[in-house]
């Protein structure tokens, strides 16, 4: 899989990636940004929730939780 551009959510718990496009619009598109969601960063699938939604993630140092309706409109490259 490694080279395709993937969902967010779909990346296995544990890889890393790059973001490499945001399918998100309008205010989710904005807060997405805020959280470093932007071209080139560097992502961890640190682990899911008991429930499997939402998923932690290491966004810039920093643990931040996405739900899956979310994270799916962030297209990553696995590294």
């Amino acid at each position: 899989m490694k080279g395709n551009l993937i969902p967010l959510d779909k990346l296995p718990i544990g890889s890393q990636c790059i973001v490499e496009k945001l399918l998100a619009e309008g205010i989710i598109r904005r807060r997405m940004m805020d959280l470093g969601l932007i071209n080139g960063t560097l992502i961890k699938s640190l682990m899911k929730s008991p429930s499997g939604d939402p998923i932690a993630y290491e966004i810039r140092g920093t643990k931040i939780a996405l739900r899956s309706e979310e994270a799916s409109k962030v297209l990553v490259m696995q590294i």
